[in-house]
Formats: structure tokens, C-alpha cells, sequence
């Protein structure tokens, strides 16, 4: 890109994508969304290669957002519509791709303020991997308590305990590939491996447990084409 085009890109609302009904195995029949990738945070390490996202189908759909190119593209009243139309109790997740709303390191405050509001009833959830300064901590422990889950996203175990002592919302981590049983944090805290990543009968629709307000971390094992350097971060 060249410096306008990076500009334009930092500057514009952001974009997403809509889907309905997904037929991920992962995440089961469930309404999920996408956000460009200009909400995803400096501060991730795994945005420079490691990110699961940015292989297969879901990461050219990512790009077409990014880019424009999708017929599909909605913006963020689209988006709280489509979230108030889901039945109450309906299970959703934000973010297949991307993070909350904002650029790069911050949080939209109105913009997330109004996805919480429309998710009322409905049991959304999410992670962040944005860095939890005073006021992005702020935003998400407010939306953690009216009911739209965002999990914190750790790079590793010893990130997660830090993560987990903000108690501002539940928390995940990344863990080896390898990482088959639940383990503990440096802590000593228990860390309960995705089932859907253990089990082909489970998913994100039949579980529910990253919606959940709670105490035990969710593990996510590295995988995907460049597991190799989400393996290497989970274990710094």
C-alpha cells in the first residue's frame, strides 16, 4: 500500500461481514461476523504471520473486505440489526476475523456500546487481543457485565494469569499444538482445552462455553498453515 492508501485504510469505518448461518464444523449453525483487519491491535503478536486467519477460505473473504470486494459488506447498523433479528437467546459470535471495533490498538467505545446494546437477550460473544489500557479495560468490562462476552485473548499461559488478575472478563489462551488435556497456568489456574478442537462433535453451537461468564481459561491449541510460529508463541 502506499501512504495514502495506508491513511485511507486507518481512517475509514470499519467494515464487516455478515454471516447468518455459518457453516463452520467449528463454530456449528450460528450467526458469526467479520471485521476488517484494520481492528486488529499492533499489540498481537500473531498479527505478523501467526494468525490463523490469514489461510484458507476465511482469509480471502478477509481481504475482500479489506479490499472492498465483497458484494456483502455492512456497516455497523447492518451489523446491530442483524444481531437484534437473532431470537432471544440465540447464541452469536463476533469476529471469525478481526477484533472489536476501533483501529489498530483502540477500542470504538460508541461503536462496541451499541453492538452491546442490541445484543440484549442474545448471548454474543467474542475476543480481543487490543491491549487493556485504562480505557479499553474500561469497555470491556462494562460489555462483560450487560451481557456480551468478550474473552481476552492471551499469547501464552503466563499472559493469560496476567489477563485473568484484570478481572474484567473471562479469559483464553493459546497453547502448544500438541496440548490434548487441561493444564494449569503458572498460577495455577485450570485451563480447559477447547472441546471443539478435541472432539468433531462438538462446536462453538453446542458448547457455549467461551459465552460464559467464568473463572477457568479456555485453551486454544496452535493450529492452522502457520501454526509452527503460533506454536513458538505460545511457548515464550
Amino acid at each position: 500500500m502506499s501512504a495514502y492508501e495506508i491513511s485511507a485504510f486507518l481512517h475509514r469505518p470499519n467494515r464487516y461481514l455478515v454471516t447468518e448461518r455459518s457453516r463452520n464444523a467449528k463454530t456449528g449453525p450460528i450467526m458469526v461476523t467479520t471485521t476488517d483487519s484494520s481492528s486488529c491491535p499492533d499489540a498481537c503478536p500473531f498479527k505478523s504471520g501467526a494468525c490463523y486467519a490469514k489461510a484458507g477460505p476465511l482469509a480471502l473473504n478477509w481481504r475482500k473486505l479489506d479490499n472492498g470486494a465483497s458484494p456483502t459488506i455492512k456497516g455497523l447498523k447492518d451489523v446491530c440489526e442483524a444481531i437484534e433479528r437473532q431470537p432471544q437467546g440465540a447464541l452469536w459470535r463476533m469476529n471469525q476475523a478481526g477484533d472489536l471495533p476501533g483501529k489498530g490498538d483502540a477500542i470504538d467505545r460508541d461503536s462496541l456500546d451499541q453492538i452491546v446494546q442490541a445484543n440484549h437477550g442474545k448471548r454474543g460473544f467474542t475476543y480481543t487481543h487490543k491491549p487493556m489500557n485504562e480505557a479499553n479495560a474500561a469497555a470491556v468490562k462494562s460489555a462483560n457485565e450487560q451481557g456480551f462476552t468478550i474473552n481476552l485473548s492471551g499469547n501464552h499461559l503466563a499472559h493469560a494469569d496476567e489477563l485473568a488478575d484484570l478481572n474484567i472478563g473471562p479469559v483464553v489462551a493459546v497453547v502448544p499444538s500438541d496440548t490434548t488435556e487441561n493444564v494449569k497456568t503458572p498460577s495455577g489456574r485450570t485451563v480447559v482445552i477447547c472441546p471443539a478442537t478435541q472432539r468433531d462433535d462438538v462446536s462453538c453451537a453446542t458448547c457455549g462455553l467461551c459465552q460464559r461468564q467464568r473463572k477457568t481459561i479456555v485453551g486454544f491449541p496452535a493450529h492452522g498453515a502457520s501454526k509452527r510460529k503460533a506454536d513458538a508463541i505460545s511457548k515464550s
